[in-house]
């Protein structure tokens, strides 16, 4: 149940920012923190997917914010979120033998974070008057979030 419990946490993650979430499994599973050797999500713990996905996260950050940016919503936006939130939250269901559930958790929990974390930020931007601060404290949601789930697989 712990483990399903932080792949629905990563899924929320992924529905707030998508390569966070992936970075986050990444990261849990380079560190030697989720058993995903021997399984076919054992690429994510070499430490080039990682990176890659930690510079892909920092990226994204940067794009939120640009008005160009197509909602979360839209369905390429949201069915990659759904995606990655199911890939993330499998890594984090191997930690507790439930790959299969931990994919699922992880994809509803894209879907909560996609879908609540548009309202909450549409509802902090009204209130702020402008979106810029509602988006950095739903990076820094995400962030949190993220770096919670790891901490507690030590």
């Amino acid at each position: 149940m712990f483990a399903l419990s932080l792949a629905l946490v990563v899924g929320v993650v992924t529905g707030l920012r998508a390569m966070t979430g992936a970075a986050c499994a990444a990261w849990a599973a380079y560190l030697g923190l989720l058993p995903v050797a021997g399984t076919w999500l054992g690429w994510l713990a070499s430490p080039w997917t990682a990176g890659i996905l930690t510079v892909l996260a920092l990226g994204e950050f940067i794009t939120d914010q640009l008005p160009a940016t197509p909602s979360r919503t839209v369905p390429v936006q949201f069915g990659t979120r759904v995606l990655v939130g199911a890939l993330a939250g499998a890594a984090f269901g191997t930690y507790g033998g439930a790959m299969a559930l931990g994919a699922l958790a992880g994809a509803l929990g894209a879907v909560v974070g996609t879908l609540g974390g548009a309202a909450i930020r549409g509802r902090l931007a009204r209130s702020f008057g402008r979106d810029r601060p509602a988006a950095l404290i739903e990076d820094a949601a995400a962030v949190a979030l993220a770096i919670l789930a790891v901490l507690v697989l030590r």
